[in-house]
């Protein structure tokens, strides 16, 4: 279980390096920022969530999802929430 956690935190570390990289906040997953960015009406965004979600098919609605987890700040370890 702790194996699978690590490469979960990983992953959220790779994606908000991609999110830094293309300019937006580094503590945002790239997922978040594209469903952020498609509700404040930027029709980019939209096509990049269509693609994203596809890519995590196994989730759904995983854009929204991770917009929502930023949001409650999950990605925080428990002591810091």
């Amino acid at each position: 279980m702790a194996l699978k956690r690590h490469i979960q935190h990983i992953g959220i570390a790779l994606t908000q390096l991609l999110n830094t990289l293309l300019g937006g906040w580094p503590d945002e997953s790239t997922s978040s920022r594209v469903y952020r960015l498609e509700r404040q009406g930027r029709a980019y965004a939209g096509i990049a969530r269509q693609w994203i979600d596809r890519l995590f098919f196994w989730q759904h609605e995983h854009c929204r999802r991770a917009y929502e987890a930023e949001r409650a700040r999950y990605q925080l370890p428990p002591v810091l929430r």
